[in-house]
């Protein structure tokens, strides 16, 4: 007999509804969850907003889905868990992740969050190393002697 413990952060999970979406940047992936009957929370990798976004272009990024669809940020409580990539990629993945979530939530707010550009998945990763250069495009200085 096994007895299973639930972490606290489960437990408070599971009681609320919300709802779910995953946004990707470059190697960052940031998994959102919405709860909407909140009090303006935000949690990013288990610490404040202001805390893990430091630099104001990153938390502008952030909260932009929010302007767009003109919603208030205070209305709901996000709990996102950012796995790779950096600071602003990260800022960016989330940026998609609250505007999928927005639309699962109320679909009448696509044509907003695609017209403002905020639902399409920007694919521009780092290009592979190939082999005999030094990056993936930069040659070796040439030398005639």
């Amino acid at each position: 007999m096994e007895a299973k413990t639930a972490k606290k952060d489960d437990a408070k999970t599971e009681a609320r509804p919300y709802v779910f979406a995953i946004g990707k940047r470059k190697t960052a992936v940031a998994r959102v969850k919405i709860f909407p009957q909140g009090k303006g929370e935000i949690m990013v990798n288990e610490r404040k907003l202001k805390e893990y976004f430091c630099v104001g272009k990153d938390v502008a990024a952030f909260l932009a889905p929010f302007k767009s669809a003109e919603t208030s940020e205070k209305s709901y409580d996000l709990e996102i868990k950012i796995i790779g990539g950096g600071i602003s990629a990260g800022a960016e993945a989330c940026q998609l992740g609250i505007a999928r979530a927005l639309v699962k939530e109320d679909e009448s707010r696509r044509g907003i969050l695609r017209k403002a550009g905020f639902l399409t998945r920007d694919g521009r990763t780092k290009e592979r190393k190939k082999p005999g250069l030094k990056r993936a495009r930069r040659a070796p200085q040439w030398s005639k002697r």
